[in-house]
């Protein structure tokens, strides 16, 4: 009770041929669009934990906040390019150095220390009227709802090095 085998006919034969070869063509047109995807997704992070000169000496720093301005390069995806960040630099009663990020945790503004006319010492968000303390703490009753996040920070040499902004810790 065997099965006989039937011949594969020509049609057959250059049907399969085709169909493979074109699986293979198709397989070959969508490998490198999607490397060119993935591929930045599971590279690693160069920046994490790099930290930046950002030109100013220690011994320069005062007790009131100014703004230093400084480049990185930043790689997105396969763009690189020079981005300038920003920081307010001061040292609080204890003589330690504070670094804090302008940017306003409400809705991303850059925040002035020159503050307004009315609230005179405070950071000063002038998107929403948002306030903020010297050391950072947002001010109750106006719109940030947490203070400004912390550049990690390290001194050498007598200059101020600059990491990365990590917000403050929940209390």
């Amino acid at each position: 009770m065997s099965k006989d085998k039937q011949p594969v006919s020509r049609r057959q034969f250059l049907n399969y041929t085709l169909t493979g070869v074109g699986g293979f063509m198709a397989a070959g047109l969508i490998v490198s669009p999607l490397r060119m995807a993935i591929d930045p997704v599971l590279q690693k992070e160069t920046n994490d934990g790099d930290f930046s000169n950002v030109q100013i000496a220690v011994d320069d720093i005062t007790s009131e906040p100014q703004r230093v301005d400084w480049e990185i390069s930043q790689q997105d995806g396969w763009y690189e390019s020079d981005v300038t960040k920003s920081a307010w630099v001061f040292k609080n009663d204890n003589g330690d150095i504070v670094a804090l990020s302008p940017i306003c945790k409400h809705l991303g503004c850059v925040v002035s220390w020159e503050g307004s006319d009315d609230h005179p010492d405070k950071y000063y968000c002038p998107c929403h009227g948002g306030l903020y303390y010297k050391d950072g703490e947002n001010v109750p009753g106006t719109p940030p709802p947490k203070g400004l996040d912390i550049y990690e920070q390290k001194v050498e040499n007598g200059m101020l090095f600059l990491g990365k902004a990590v917000p403050r810790e929940e209390d």
